[in-house]
């Protein structure tokens, strides 16, 4: 079987902009690319071009860059479709950071392709793409129990213990982001799934 490896240009982080948003589940993927930002030593800034915060890092052979739409969550695609295109970044170079209903808090995956999953986030992103072919990390929040509590549970804070394992599954997703960058795929997902 071949090494699954990528070259990946552009990391999208998605959430909801404005602090009402913030501490919320939706918002996982800012926690995440925030977190990998300032590992990073990178700050954030508003690109109007992209209705997006965005910065860039340079790995001396070429520039990744790292995207949080404004747009709120149902229109992510926008933007991310905006940066892809005036840089010509295929699907497959893109990374999209997300919340995950169906894994619980404290587990996080990398994933490569796939539908949507009703993730409005996804979904906006698909049909702007117009291609399912971008790679994703999503971190686990668990599932409130019933379909009919998914909205209103998305738009609170999780509690502390749920907090807590979040934040330590991005600090392990943190940790084989250097693997991502270099695009050595398999060898991240290997690293953070055992």
């Amino acid at each position: 079987m071949a090494a699954l490896t990528a070259d990946i240009r552009l990391i999208v982080g998605l959430g909801n902009p404005g602090a009402d948003y913030v501490d919320t589940r939706h918002n996982a993927g800012f926690w995440l690319i925030d977190l990998l930002a300032s590992d990073l030593g990178l700050s954030f800034r508003f690109e109007k071009r992209y209705n997006a915060e965005e910065c860039k890092l340079n790995t001396g052979s070429k520039d990744i860059y790292l995207l949080k739409p404004q747009t709120f969550m149902n229109r992510s695609g926008q933007a991310v479709a905006a940066l892809a295109r005036y840089f010509k970044i295929t699907p497959g170079q893109i990374l999209v950071i997300h919340d995950e209903l169906d894994l619980s808090p404290g587990t996080n995956r990398i994933k490569q392709a796939g539908g949507h999953g009703g993730h409005n986030g996804l979904r906006d992103i698909v049909n702007h793409l117009g291609s399912r072919e971008f790679f994703r990390i999503r971190v686990g929040i668990g599932h409130p129990g019933d379909s009919n509590q998914v909205i209103n549970y998305v738009l609170h804070k999780p509690s502390v213990a749920d907090l807590n394992a979040i934040e330590a599954a991005n600090r392990d997703t943190l940790a084989v982001m250097p693997l991502v960058i270099e695009g050595r795929i398999d060898k991240a997902m290997q690293a953070l799934h055992t």
